[in-house]
């Protein structure tokens, strides 16, 4: 036979299939005789190959009179006609000895017309570019097989193929991305012998509402292939049903947005059902057990919800079973027993990952032997592992990761067919020892590590003991291995992948572990507190990445492999100026991180050879001099972290090249002179840093009119002088602004009520904003990974006049303003009550008049308020949040402001100053109004708790968004209060 089905293992369909391709390949057969073909035929494939480039010499063979002997050319005996022609790729992209590609590329001549008796076409995996596939091809009416696949067809499919009706088999899938027209399948139903389609990765949305329709008007179909077609209509009832033989069915990374449809379970005969990728969704039908001769189920990646069906135990034949990235619920223990009602269970694969299973895994997991593949990862499941696991020798992969489980029984050591362990991300404890690993010879990757950083599984590894296997990848994280270098690595010898972080190592990296002479691509050993020097005999792949990150390794920076493209030495103890010739060294760096350490010297100029480079942090250092012009051709680079250095002069006006630069910070250095406008060029910047230097002029106009996507401003203790320009009320995205300690005068604009950042839910949390210290709550803090969560706005100490403008109080999720040691006036506005998020408010140092605004009373987050030194007057607030306001000086400098907690009394009705024990606390008169002032507050303070109780537990028990939200805030909360410790 000449061709291969994808997936048969249906008896009938097997049998079937292969007398069909029989009896066509009988037809043609060249069997011994000589014969020699048609001139005409020759001719025209004569043709066909001058349209064709053969860089490796694939139709050397098409010489001379005799077509019939041509590679991939078959003819009749009989009449001598070519039936046959087979030019199918090996390999779309393989390689011959030399190194020139084996594919065939170019166009298909007309000249094929010719070949009437053709009934076997195959000219799969030629490169046709994107062309249209001819329409001539409807004319060959003998063909009976026509494979098209991954021919790099573009455009449409030619209608004229309804003009096959002998066709048997056809494959047009498509694995590439030129451009497509939309097609229609009408001419599908003249196909009526059709057994084998795959249509694959074509535009059949035209198609959208009818294809079933035309699919169900081919009666002898065995195999459906539809995956990738933009179909969006997935029909629930067929008011017949006519290719019920269907043995495969795959109609996988479509659009359909339905439940399961009905007639689905009336193929009696389905063996292979793929319908991964889809929007379906609903409960796990309990009639999916009627398809008996089921053997590969794949329903991953759509909605499927609610428990599994426990008729599941009805499909004996399953061998391959893929719900994973539903959401399916319930006891696993339910499932397990549901699959093993069958007296032998031949199940080899099961993907349940990625849905909502939880319970202990139970010991009947160990009865399903047959299991190859077992995939369970991000699940809920917890306890132990099961001692039964051992009974499952034919396991080759594990994947347990992301769940809670917590023990590791001592029978996994007994897997030794197991290949692969991965059971990352769970909250392991206890102790691993050599029984653990002791007869898992056939591993080759391990992956084990915890979803936290503390530390509560360790390995008690006898130093002498030799594992059976060999690893070539190796993943332990959050787990003890040391304080010693673990010995048991001596004999791993074909690693490539190494990763041991967090892992209480505390020792230097031993010679032995060196004379490994290992070749790899992966190498971390981060957050350990490795020492002394960093040797520089590692040998690394290409586009390797290195992380030895948060260690104590000193000395010189070391130069590692030109492989390189990662390299992360951050937090360490190295000293010395930077290699001078690191960039010719690594020419292949993309991200260079060695910040934290006491390096010394000025910025290598041999930096401006990486090209590829995308993230440049250099940070916390004792680098020097000047920032040099090397920023010419880096077109990738969007992060630059220079901040705390000592370096000096401006910033060059190269840097505004670096049209992808997200995050450039520079602050606390002593950088001078004006901002340079070509950095209004970099239109993507998300945050500009450049507070603590001494940058002079005027703030540029062009910040708010070029950097539109800029979520953080920061330029605070500079030199910066004139008005705060209207234009950074465009910063639509905004959600930091520090223009602190500069010398900024005028008024504060009345269009920061735009800043939209700061009335919106927030920014995504996964977009990365570098460090930030911002003034806050009381003192100077540093945020990193919860930098998203904070708003803020801080214009202290600049020469700021007028009033405070009744449009800032808009930005309703604004945490912390600052507005202190101005010369602002007028009265705090009345509306200052919708900042309903503000944590700190600082106006101190000012000259604002008037009362304290009443408003103010229902800021419940409100903890830090500074209102001294302005000529503020009138009683403070006693109610609600003012009630912990018990510090004098958050209030003194303001002789007409009197009342708790200050000493000076409040005037009575009659202008009398009252003694404390009698001061009123309202507006009331004498001690009626004290009494109704005293049992309005008792009632306020009820209707508060159960209001402020059952609102927000209440919502938090029904609503599982706000849940979500409420955690994220308790966790700020801590974060907050750790640091204040």
């Amino acid at each position: 036979m000449k061709h291969s089905s994808t997936f048969i293992n249906g008896k009938c369909f097997f049998i079937c299939l292969c007398g069909i391709l029989f009896l066509t390949k009988l037809s043609f057969s060249t069997g011994e005789l000589e014969v020699a073909c048609r001139d005409a035929e020759r001719k025209a494939l004569d043709k066909f190959k001058r349209g064709l480039a053969d860089p490796s010499g694939r139709l050397s063979s098409w010489v001379g009179d005799d077509c019939c002997r041509w590679e991939g050319v078959s003819c009749n005996n009989r009449t001598r006609h070519v039936v046959e022609l087979n030019l199918r790729s090996p390999s779309s992209n393989s390689l011959d000895g030399d190194g020139t590609t084996q594919t065939l590329s170019g166009k298909i001549d007309p000249s094929l017309i010719v070949l009437k008796d053709l009934n076997y076409l195959d000219l799969s995996k030629i490169d046709f570019g994107g062309s249209q596939i001819p329409s001539f091809i409807g004319s060959l009416q003998s063909l009976r097989y026509l494979n098209l696949s991954g021919a790099s067809f573009g455009g449409t499919i030619p209608p004229s193929l309804g003009n096959l009706s002998r066709l048997v088999y056809l494959d047009l899938n498509k694995v590439d991305q030129f451009e497509l027209t939309k097609s229609s399948l009408y001419w599908l139903s003249s196909l009526s012998s059709l057994k084998y389609l795959h249509l694959g990765g074509w535009d059949l949305s035209m198609s959208a509402t009818d294809w079933l329709q035309t699919v169900n008007r081919l009666p002898t179909l065995l195999e459906l292939h539809l995956p990738f077609c933009q179909l969006s209509n997935l029909p629930l009832t067929l008011l017949s049903l006519n290719f019920t033989s269907l043995v495969v069915l795959d109609l996988s990374n479509n659009g359909f947005n339905s439940t399961i449809p009905d007639w689905l379970f009336n193929l009696k005969s389905l063996v292979h059902l793929d319908l991964n990728s889809n929007n379906l969704y609903g409960p796990l039908l309990d009639k999916i057990a009627y398809l008996g001769s089921l053997q590969k189920l794949d329903l991953s990646l759509n909605t499927i919800e609610g428990q599994l069906s426990k008729n599941l135990g009805k499909l004996c034949n399953l061998r391959s079973l893929d719900l994973s990235q539903n959401r399916i619920t319930g006891e696993i223990t339910d499932v397990l027993d549901s699959l093993l009602r069958c007296s032998r269970s031949s199940l080899k694969t099961l993907n349940l990952g990625y849905n909502e299973l939880k319970g202990n895994l139970p010991n009947s997991l160990g009865y399903l032997k047959s299991l190859t593949y077992l995939q369970m990862s991000d699940n809920l499941f917890q306890g132990s592992l099961p001692n039964s696991i051992g009974n499952l020798t034919s396991l080759e992969e594990i994947s347990l990761s992301s769940n809670i489980l917590s023990g590791i029984p001592k029978s996994l050591g007994q897997l030794s067919k197991l290949t692969v362990l991965d059971i990352s991300e769970n909250i392991w404890e206890g102790v691993i020892t050599e029984t653990h690993l002791a007869n898992l010879s056939s591993l080759t990757e391990l992956t084990m590590d915890k979803v936290s950083p503390n530390i509560s599984l360790v390995f008690k590894i006898n130093s002498d003991w030799i594992p059976p296997f060999k690893l070539t990848y190796l993943l332990i994280r959050s787990c003890q291995l040391g304080p010693k270098f673990p010995t048991w690595l001596k004999n791993q010898s074909e690693l490539t992948f190494v990763i041991l972080n967090n892992a209480m190592i505390s020792d230097t990296i031993p010679n032995w572990f060196l004379n490994l002479d290992l070749r790899l691509g992966r190498l971390e050993m981060a957050y350990n507190q490795l020492s002394g020097r960093v040797p520089n005999s590692f040998r690394f792949n290409k586009e390797s990445i290195a992380d030895l990150s948060t260690n104590r390794f000193q000395g010189p920076l070391p130069i590692w492999s030109s492989n390189i493209t990662i390299f992360s030495l951050r937090d360490n103890l190295f000293s010395e100026p930077i290699p001078p010739n690191i960039g010719e060294a690594m020419p292949l760096l993309s991200d260079l991180d060695i910040s934290e350490n006491s390096l010394s010297g000025s910025i290598p100029l041999s930096i401006g050879n990486l090209t590829g480079l995308t993230t440049l942090i250099i940070s916390n250092n004792k680098l020097s001099g000047q920032i040099p012009h090397l920023w010419e051709d880096k077109q990738f680079l969007y992060i630059v972290d220079m901040s705390n250095n000592n370096l000096s002069g401006t910033i060059p006006t190269t840097m505004g090249s670096l049209s992808s630069l997200e995050l450039l910070v520079l602050s606390n250095n002593k950088l001078s002179g004006e901002l340079p406008s070509s950095l209004q060029n970099c239109a993507n910047m998300v945050n500009l840093d450049l507070g603590d230097n001494r940058f002079t002029g005027k703030l540029p106009a062009w910040i708010g009119e070029s950097m539109h996507n800029l979520l953080i401003l920061s330029l605070r203790s500079n030199s910066f002088s004139g008005n705060i320009p209207h234009q950074f009320c465009g910063l639509s995205k905004l959600h930091i602004m520090d223009l602190s300690h500069n010398h900024l005068t005028g008024h504060i604009p009345h269009c920061i009520g735009n800043l939209s950042g700061l009335k919106s839910e927030g920014i995504d949390e996964i977009t990365y904003q570098g460090k930030l210290k911002v003034v806050a709550k009381g003192r100077a803090l540093l945020y990193d990974s919860t930098l998203y969560l904070f708003n803020s706005i801080d214009l202290s100490n600049n020469n700021l006049s007028g009033g405070i403008p009744m449009e800032l109080t808009k930005l309703i999720k604004l945490g912390t303003l600052n507005l202190s040691m101005n010369h602002l006036t007028g009265q705090i506005p009345s509306t200052i009550g919708n900042l309903e998020w503000i944590e700190t408010l600082y106006i101190s140092m000012n000259h604002i008049s008037g009362p304290i605004p009443l408003s103010m009373t229902s800021l419940t987050f409100l903890n830090h308020l500074n209102l001294s030194y302005n000529n503020l007057s009138g009683k403070i607030p006693t109610t609600n949040q003012f009630l912990t306001f018990d510090d004098p000086s958050i209030y003194e400098g303001n002789v007409g402001l009197c009342g708790r907690p200050l000493l000076t009394e409040c005037p009575n009705h009659s202008g009398q100053s009252k003694p404390r024990g009698d001061e009123e606390d309202g507006d009331g008169d004498g001690d009626g109004g004290d009494k109704f002032e005293k049992l309005g507050l008792i009632i306020s303070i009820v209707i508060g708790f159960f209001v402020g109780f059952w609102g927000v537990c209440g919502t938090l028990i029904i609503k599982r968004s706000w849940r979500i939200a409420y955690f994220r805030f308790a966790e700020r909360v801590k974060s907050v209060c750790l640091s204040m410790f």
